[in-house]
Parts: structure tokens; C-alpha cells; sequence
């Protein structure tokens, strides 16, 4: 096995590796739960944005609307990780490497 070839390698692997990185962290994705309530995530899936509409709060069931906020992050996060598995896919690398 010639190793400079195997470092070359490596270092193509490493540069694609980070470029996904700066992708994934410019583009976002909109997670959301019954239309009242909105998470914006980046790639990564850290959360950007958060949004209820005003129908959405009813001081007498303050559970429902944090049953909305967490599947409306769940959304997000799984299609954070959806962008993820498509952009590691591309490099022949397991899905969820970011």
C-alpha cells in the first residue's frame, strides 16, 4: 500500500468532509406541528428560529403546547438529520458522520 496515496486520501476525504460541514451549517430546514407552532433548524440541527402562533396558547393547557414546541424540534431534527445522511451519502461515509 503506497502511503502517499493513502495520505492523499485522507486529505481529499478531510477537505470534503469539511466543506459538507459549511453546507450543512448555511442551509436550514422548518420542522412543524399541527400549523401552530414552527422550529427552524440549520443543518447541523441546532435551532434557529421558533414560532406560535397566538391560537396556539391556552393558559388553561400549557401541556399542549409543549407537546406542539417538542414535536415541532423533532420534526426539525429529523430532517436535519435526513440533509446530513444525503451530504455524507454523496462521500461514501455512514450516515450521521456530523
Amino acid at each position: 500500500m503506497d502511503m502517499r496515496k493513502l495520505m492523499k486520501q485522507m486529505q481529499q476525504a478531510q477537505t470534503a468532509a469539511s466543506k459538507i460541514q459549511e453546507q450543512l451549517a448555511a442551509q436550514t430546514v422548518e420542522g412543524s406541528a399541527s400549523g401552530l407552532v414552527s422550529v427552524t433548524a440549520n443543518g447541523h440541527g441546532k435551532i434557529q428560529t421558533l414560532k406560535i402562533k397566538p391560537e396556539a396558547v391556552d393558559p388553561d393547557d400549557v401541556e399542549a403546547l409543549e407537546d406542539l414546541i417538542l414535536v415541532a424540534i423533532q420534526d426539525a431534527s429529523a430532517k436535519a438529520d435526513e440533509l446530513q445522511r444525503q451530504a455524507t451519502q454523496a462521500l461514501g461515509l455512514p450516515g450521521g458522520m456530523f
